[in-house]
């Protein structure tokens, strides 16, 4: 019984413990609805919250959709303006490249009227000062003329006031100082040209001293050899050597040693020592009528119309005589040799007693003179009949007209060119220019044989047919300061109305060249 009753006080015992750990287990499953009612009304409210949030979230969503939308709408409005502005951009770019373009048109244009003013300006004082220039180039000529006039007249006061006003205006607008009318004005004023007749034959040569330039030596055909001084207005002359059995026609002096020689026509070489004391003569037996004396190196040849001979200077000895196959008819010089014409237009070089050179002349007509250029190498030939030709160095010939007769002597130094004719007149050519006109240096009555230079070419001499050396001094400054030293008072002030005009400026050519002053 106890048995039992324990077992069934177990087995309810177990119920007990059951139903109470149902209990537990219940309570703890309701503390978990408990606890899960709180979390889902946690969540809930979490959820409610997240909602809300999400509303305002959508709604800030919204919201920025629609400031979205605005701000791409402004940006799209903003967009269109950009592109307007854009486009009214290059439109005014371009508008304002038209007018840049439309500006430098107008600024070139605006130049070149400027520059066509200026050029406008420029020629309109270029004409003036040319007009003014050839009116006072034109009134230097008419003064040379009215003053070569009054030198023939004798009115020397005049002739050289108004000489000196003919080179100065002439000079001051760069005029040709060697026209005819103003360099033969200043010719007269200052008595350059002196004549003496100290020969009874016509003069065929002249040659200065070596290192003396007032001291001459001149040979006649009469067989005359006159030494002559010029001091001042006098000549000093003495003769060295007289034979009227001779017949000069060529003459030299030995820069060396001082020596002359003289080539008489009739066969004969007469040589004079530098001292004057000695003087030797040889015959020229195989030599036909000698015109030409040429010292070629050390040896001194004679050149006749048949044969050259090789002389000894020194003991005036005949070495060597050679024939020529040839006829000479003229004798000059070309690069320190001989050059010898024939009468079959021909011209040889002689470069040795056994060597020359035969050429065609390249003028046609009588040669009667020929010189060549040193500096330039130019030549000139002058024609039987006046006419000279030069030929530069290129062989291109100029005709030189202007003598009326035989060309006697020419020299030809640069681009001038003298030259001497039995027409009585020495001409002075500048040959580069186009066109060449002669300017007469001297003339006289007489057939001019010869002439020479001072070492400056300041100093001209002439020989004529009848004798007579002549002086001409050639150099401008030399005549023109003679002139002024001339001048003793200033053109009056009707004398410069006259004859210079009341248009130019008053000039005192007493005091300094050039300023005004009051007469």
């Amino acid at each position: 019984m106890a048995a039992t009753g324990f077992t069934g006080w177990l087995s309810e015992h177990k119920k007990v413990e059951d139903l109470q750990a149902q209990i537990v287990e219940l309570k703890k499953q309701e503390m978990r609805s408990a606890v899960m009612r709180s979390v889902s009304a946690q969540m809930e409210e979490i959820a409610n919250e997240q909602r809300e949030i999400s509303d305002e979230k959508s709604e800030e969503a919204l919201r920025q959709t629609k400031v979205a939308n605005e701000m791409r709408l402004r940006s799209e409005r903003e967009r269109q303006n950009a592109l307007e502005a854009e486009r009214n951009a290059v439109a005014s770019e371009k508008k304002a490249l038209e007018a840049s373009a439309l500006a430098e048109s107008q600024r070139k244009v605006a130049e070149e009227q400027q520059v066509l003013a200026e050029h406008q300006r420029i020629q309109a004082e270029f004409s003036k000062r040319k007009a003014d220039t050839l009116s006072y180039i034109a009134l230097g000529r008419s003064l040379g003329s009215i003053a070569t006039f009054q030198a023939e007249d004798g009115n020397d006061d005049m002739a050289n006031l108004l000489s000196y006003a003919s080179y100065l205006y002439t000079s001051r607008y760069r005029g040709d100082i060697y026209y005819p009318a103003v360099f033969q004005s200043l010719i007269l004023s200052s008595q350059s040209k002196m004549s003496w007749s100290e020969h009874i034959g016509a003069v065929m040569n002249l040659e200065y001293i070596v290192g003396n330039d007032n001291v001459l030596v001149s040979a006649s055909n009469y067989g005359e050899i006159i030494l002559s001084e010029r001091k001042d207005n006098r000549l000093l002359s003495k003769v060295l050597y007289k034979n009227k059995q001779f017949d000069f026609r060529d003459m030299l002096i030995d820069t060396l040693t001082g020596n002359m020689y003289a080539v008489s026509r009739t066969g004969h070489l007469v040589m004079i020592s530098k001292d004057l004391k000695n003087v030797k003569t040889i015959e020229l037996d195989e030599i036909e009528h000698p015109m030409r004396v040429h010292l070629l190196n050390k040896d001194l040849l004679v050149i006749g119309e048949r044969a050259i001979a090789k002389i000894d200077p020194e003991q005036l000895t005949v070495n060597v005589v050679r024939p020529l196959p040839f006829r000479v008819t003229l004798g000059g010089a070309k690069d320190h040799c001989p050059l010898l014409f024939d009468d079959e237009g021909r011209m040889h070089l002689v470069k040795g007693i056994d060597n020359y050179e035969t050429k065609k002349v390249p003028v046609a007509g009588k040669v009667t003179a020929y010189c060549q250029s040193k500096n330039t190498s130019s030549e000139a030939y002058g024609m039987s009949e006046g006419t000279i030709w030069v030929l530069d160095k290129g062989g291109v010939a100029k005709k030189l007209v202007g003598h009326r007769s035989r060309i006697s002597k020419m020299k030809l130094y640069g681009n001038r060119l003298l030259s001497a004719s039995y027409d009585g007149n020495l001409n002075l050519w500048i040959a580069d220019r186009e066109k060449v006109e002669p300017m007469p240096l001297l003339t006289i009555n007489n057939w001019i044989m010869h002439f020479c230079f001072d070492s400056k070419k300041n100093s001209l001499w002439v020989g004529d047919a009848q004798g007579n050396l002549t002086s001409v001094n050639i150099s401008v400054p030399y005549m023109v300061g003679i002139i002024k030293k001339k001048l003793k008072r200033n053109l009056t002030t009707e004398e410069w109305n006259y004859y210079i005009g009341e248009n130019v400026p008053y000039e005192s050519f007493i005091g300094s060249q050039g300023k005004e002053a009051t007469p």
